[in-house]
């Protein structure tokens, strides 16, 4: 089924639901259903119905990486040598198994790939664009923020439901 087919399917309710799982997507149905003004029996065929069309595609918790000793965001641009298919694919394959990289995402613009890298410090940094960075294929130029201080993070934004409300 195409997202637009989905989209059309969906009425306000399923968007107060979807609105109420961002927020908690731990919600007991009870719980859910009070939000929403439904039975939890009503709420939780709801949810059902949003997970099997794939509109929600899962469920994950939110760990405070500092917590965990790394404290340092990296906002890492990839220029590739090559744009080629072939060479799309096969960085795309090595990227995947760096452990530091959180996120990786083909853009457009001057360079190819953003990635965002967690690391425990500078030297840790340093140690991770040696091992990792620098040996991934076809990389032709490396440019490396710091992120200084999280403002926002979100998993949705707000106008993807709200537009719907």
């Amino acid at each position: 089924m195409s997202s637009e087919n989905i989209l059309n399917d969906l009425d306000r309710t399923d968007f107060r639901v979807l609105r109420s799982l961002v927020v908690d997507g731990r919600a007991a149905d009870v719980a859910l259903g009070d939000q929403v003004n439904l039975s939890s029996t009503a709420a939780a065929r709801r949810r059902k119905i949003l997970e099997d069309k794939g509109v929600i595609s899962g469920y994950s918790a939110v760990i405070d990486q500092k917590m965990l000793g790394y404290s340092i965001t990296v906002l890492v641009l990839i220029e590739l040598s090559s744009q080629a298919e072939s060479k799309l694919m096969e960085f795309e394959r090595a990227v995947i198994e760096c452990p530091s990289m959180s996120f990786c995402s083909f853009i457009s613009g001057e360079n190819d790939f953003m990635m965002l890298i967690n690391v425990r410090s500078f030297d840790d940094y340093d140690r991770v664009y040696r091992k990792e960075l620098s040996n991934l294929p076809y990389v032709a130029k490396i440019r490396s923020s710091f992120l200084l201080r999280e403002v926002a993070r979100r998993r949705v934004a707000p106008v993807v439901i709200e537009d719907r409300l």
